[in-house]
């Protein structure tokens, strides 16, 4: 079913990342079921510059969904496992064709947001605000059933998530953080501590909602010199994934400000992130206001 559809499809996001061909094919499947479901006023994906307006024939909905179609897709000529994140916000009232203002939202204003998991099994977790669920295919009868409730994450871990090839990079705070759980038993911290690093914001963080940790793409030195605040997306990967994570009872911060709080200020923002089980974020939050 994946003859012909991996690897590069030669060509660029608005971001200037080169696109799997699979970004594409999935970012049009997504485009078509949810501007046919009759729900929705208008969407926007990391796959696209602007905000995509539906069709005048297409039946409209109060909501707006903002999502990236396939995170981790450099994973999947290697058989990794990928996702799509998502978020879903209300949309303005009256207006037939919003536009990318009307996304300017502060994670606070999602009234859903969650991700499809495409590994060993499809998961979808989701939350409305109540709570974390987990949803499991069930290839058989074709439907996603209930296989874990109110999810919560542990408030303390030994283990860490970063992209540790980045060390040279990172400022004072994160330096520290790492290094002294790196340290061990031994270390100030008296305890071992296990890396992971998948490089694939859902498989990582399905990681720490069912067994804890601390998922961190920090600001850096490289980033700032490249003129990006951070990493990921505000509007299609760190505000749902903050939304999910404090569901849990965890924490989702830059660093310095709770994400969920952050307002937007383009489609295509960047920040930097730190998230996951409560005592490690809130710890790392401290060396980097203290």
């Amino acid at each position: 079913a994946l003859v012909g559809v991996l690897g590069a499809a030669g060509s660029e996001n608005v971001q200037g990342e080169e696109q799997k061909k699979m970004d594409i094919i999935t970012n049009d499947v997504f485009i078509e079921a949810l501007e046919n479901n009759g729900h929705v006023a208008a969407l926007a994906s990391e796959e696209m510059e602007d905000v995509y307006r539906l069709p005048p024939d297409k039946p409209r909905g109060p909501y707006m969904v903002t999502f990236d179609p396939l995170d981790g897709s450099s994973n999947m000529d290697v058989n990794v496992s990928v996702g799509t994140i998502f978020s879903i916000i209300k949309a303005p009232k009256g207006i037939e064709n919003p536009t990318a203002d009307d996304f300017m939202q502060p994670g606070t204003a999602q009234i859903a947001a969650g991700y499809c998991l495409y590994g060993p099994s499809t998961m979808m977790v989701i939350t409305t605000g109540q709570g974390v669920q987990m949803f499991t295919l069930d290839r058989d009868c074709g439907e996603f059933i209930l296989t874990r409730q109110n999810v919560r994450i542990p408030e303390d871990t030994a283990e860490f998530a970063i992209n540790a090839s980045n060390q040279r990079y990172w400022e004072a705070p994160v330096q520290r953080y790492i290094s002294e759980c790196l340290q061990g038993v031994e270390g100030p911290r008296g305890k071992n501590f296990n890396m992971r690093w998948v490089a694939s914001m859902v498989a990582e963080i399905h990681r720490i909602l069912t067994r804890g940790g601390i998922f961190m793409y920090p600001a850096d030195e490289k980033l700032r010199a490249a003129g990006k605040e951070g990493k990921l997306r505000l509007l299609y990967e760190a505000s749902p994934m903050s939304m999910l994570i404090e569901q849990a009872g965890g924490v989702a911060t830059t660093g310095r400000e709770r994400i969920m709080e952050v307002q937007p200020s383009e489609l295509h923002q960047r920040i930097p992130v730190v998230m996951g089980s409560k005592n490690e974020v809130e710890r790392l939050t401290a060396y980097h206001t203290g």
